[in-house]
């Protein structure tokens, strides 16, 4: 047993460049938006419940607050990437723990937390990411699907500050381990991002 609290953060704050920049998480993947399928499957985790779930979204705010969560801009300018997200969760969090979610990834494990939290614990480390198998059989660090201790807030806001914006370059100051889900219960659409509107259709068409 563990006492340890978890805030779950959906990250829905970029350009969605590559969608033409239209906003990504509210776009529906099987008649739902994005970040609303993505709330619910965060709900829904198996053992883990999460003592609250938030949404980073830098438009269409209303939007987002109608799904029934708080909603928060990044706090820094500039669609700073998954950092400036992970940076807002972490100044809003109240529990002990982060995890963070993108909102274009619809099929995440569900026992996403619960896999990260019991990986963290045991190895004592400060942040747990997942991993996944790639075509080739190699197994690839997924960062945004990350869990955090709310502790590292002054760490990321000196990297930030320095001018850092990768995360794996962030979560390498940091006990960090990586948490493969490479079995063969672990459907390979799982880490899945959809980064067009044809890449998210084809996606609907194969659930």
């Amino acid at each position: 047993m563990n006492d340890l609290s978890m805030t779950g953060l959906i990250l829905a704050g970029g350009r969605g460049a590559r969608m033409g920049g239209i906003d990504k998480g509210l776009q529906n993947f099987n008649g739902t938006p994005l970040t609303l399928h993505t709330l619910m499957r965060l709900q829904m985790q198996a053992s883990e419940p999460l003592s609250q779930i938030m949404v980073v979204a830098n438009r269409n705010l209303s939007a987002y607050e109608s799904f029934g969560v708080q909603v928060w801009p990044d706090s820094t300018d500039g669609f700073a990437g998954p950092l400036a997200g992970f940076l807002t969760g972490l100044e809003r969090c109240e529990t002990d723990l982060l995890l963070t979610v993108p909102c274009d990834s619809p099929l995440f494990p569900f026992n996403l937390a619960q896999r990260l939290l019991d990986t963290l614990i045991s190895e004592e480390a400060d942040i747990a990411v997942a991993a996944a198998k790639e075509e080739d059989g190699t197994v690839r660090a997924q960062p945004v699907f990350c869990l955090m201790r709310v502790n590292l807030l002054e760490s990321l806001v000196k990297f930030m500050q320095s001018g850092g914006r990768k995360i794996d370059a962030w979560t390498a100051l940091h006990k960090t381990v990586l948490v493969p889900f490479d079995t063969p219960d672990v459907d390979p659409r799982a880490f899945f991002n959809a980064n067009t509107l044809e890449e998210l259709h084809r996606l609907e068409q194969t659930t």
